[in-house]
């Protein structure tokens, strides 16, 4: 093998960290990450088919083990909106963060898969020679996530209030209502929406891209011999198993941000 084509660590986690980048028009910013859209759409027709299954077979007797799973679920995510949001939760909100929960853990969730093994499977198979299986992990993804909860809150903001009422706490929250702190209240309000959604998507991304690091590293331990096989092997099933929390919380904390954002988008300073 030529020393161009020799895998050094650099290389090996460049390779395992590139997307899989499609050109939609001239430039560089009219660009999509072809596996990271691929992904995320599975995963949500096989979550959503999987939950739509389960509802469509519930019986008003003694559940199944699937169905006994999905109501604990719902009753658990229902309990967590109710502490939060004091209006009509499930006409929107409490469906919303069902939704936000499941569908940001089973693309945490992803981070799981053998990376080597599934790296061999994306190029023999699909033909792929660079894919990322953890949409998580592109700040794209959870800016995006992020921006659609923001929205959100504006829109209910608007639609609770009024254009006018949402102008006003824009503009006179919190230091009142004199025409002479208006720009310092505008300032405040503009550095609070600004944070929200830049907060939301960097704690989700940071937290997946750090764990993916950690697997690539211990995967290359693993490379340098006998010791480094069994002690990186060792090491790596440790982390995966405390990742599981780390995937789980971090769900679980971006659907908590999801419903305290639109809930104070009901409730005025």
């Amino acid at each position: 093998m030529s020393t161009e084509h020799e895998l050094t660590p650099s290389s090996y986690i460049e390779h395992h960290l590139s997307f899989n980048v499609r050109q939609v028009a001239e430039g560089g910013f009219w660009s999509v990450n072809f596996d990271t859209l691929i992904v995320s759409a599975l995963l949500g027709l096989i979550i959503f088919g999987f939950l739509w299954w389960i509802v469509r077979g519930a019986t008003a007797g003694v559940p199944g083990k699937r169905q006994a799973f999905i109501e604990l679920l719902v009753e658990f995510i229902d309990d967590q909106v109710k502490g939060i949001f004091h209006g009509d939760r499930h006409k929107f909100v409490a469906p919303a963060a069902l939704t936000v929960f499941v569908w940001v853990f089973a693309m945490n969730a992803m981070d799981f898969l053998p990376i080597d093994i599934m790296a061999w499977v994306y190029h023999h198979v699909f033909g792929q020679e660079r894919f990322r299986a953890v949409p998580t992990s592109d700040i794209n993804a959870t800016f995006a996530l992020a921006l659609s909860v923001w929205l959100l809150m504006i829109f209910f903001s608007v639609k609770v209030k009024g254009l006018r009422g949402w102008l006003h706490e824009l503009f006179c929250s919190p230091f009142g209502t004199h025409p002479l702190v208006w720009p310092a209240n505008f300032l405040l309000n503009l550095v609070e929406y600004v944070s929200k959604p830049l907060s939301h998507s960097l704690r989700l991304f940071g937290n997946l891209y750090a764990g993916e690091i950690i697997f690539l590293l211990l995967g290359m331990w693993a490379a340098t011999g006998l010791a480094g096989t069994i002690f990186g092997a060792l090491l790596s099933g440790g982390w995966a198993i405390f990742h599981i929390l780390i995937v789980t919380l971090q769900a679980y904390i971006f659907m908590m941000l999801t419903v305290v954002y639109i809930a104070m988008a009901h409730e005025s300073h």
